[in-house]
């Protein structure tokens, strides 16, 4: 069983800011592959086989610095190894409109997934970063702002293969994964 996890803050207030990337990655694969979320948890999942596994998609509703609790409940509850859990997030790393997966590693600053390594006791967590660029205002007033136009236009171009990545982490390893997308997804 797999555990693909898009991480953001509930409520219309968050949407189409840059903290909720993972949101709108999880939620344009679930128009595409029509998926209905249901409650558990604290969060909104949705369930779906893939290459004759079950993958559960998740949306914690818990707001992004907590996000690991909800995280860790479903990993408990369906007994989720961490090699097939896989986190999508904003990075301010890295340019609007690129994205880098990673195999494990350290929160680099964000919340988000720094809880949900806390709330796992592991830092070998799968994980696409999708970026959102740096800027000169406070960080946290920076991420919960609303996308401009020509951002939210460059990511709505970047969900297509972000749904083909999260197709492929069904299937292929996190190395075929990152040599497959990582070369040509940012600046080195």
């Amino acid at each position: 069983m797999k555990l693909i996890v898009g991480l953001g803050n509930p409520g219309r207030r968050y949407e189409k800011t840059r903290h909720n990337i993972g949101f709108m990655a999880i939620d344009f694969y679930a128009a595409k592959n029509n998926l209905e979320f249901k409650n558990k948890f604290n969060g909104l999942y949705s369930e779906q086989t893939i290459n004759n596994e079950k993958v559960i998609f998740l949306k914690p509703q818990t707001y992004m610095n907590l996000s690991g609790t909800c995280v860790r409940e479903f990993v408990n509850f369906y007994n989720i190894d961490i090699s097939d859990i896989f986190i999508i997030y904003d990075d301010y790393n890295f340019e609007v409109g690129t994205f880098r997966i990673r195999r494990d590693g350290s929160a680099g600053g964000h919340n988000g997934m720094n809880n949900i390594i806390e709330n796992l006791k592991n830092d070998n967590i799968k994980r696409l970063r999708i970026g959102i660029s740096q800027n000169t205002i406070p960080l946290e007033d920076y991420v919960l702002q609303k996308l401009p136009k020509e951002d939210q236009e460059k990511i709505n171009n970047l969900l297509p293969t972000i749904g083909d990545i999260i197709n492929d982490f069904c299937y292929i390893t996190i190395d075929e994964l990152m040599q497959k997308y990582n070369r040509n997804s940012h600046e080195e």
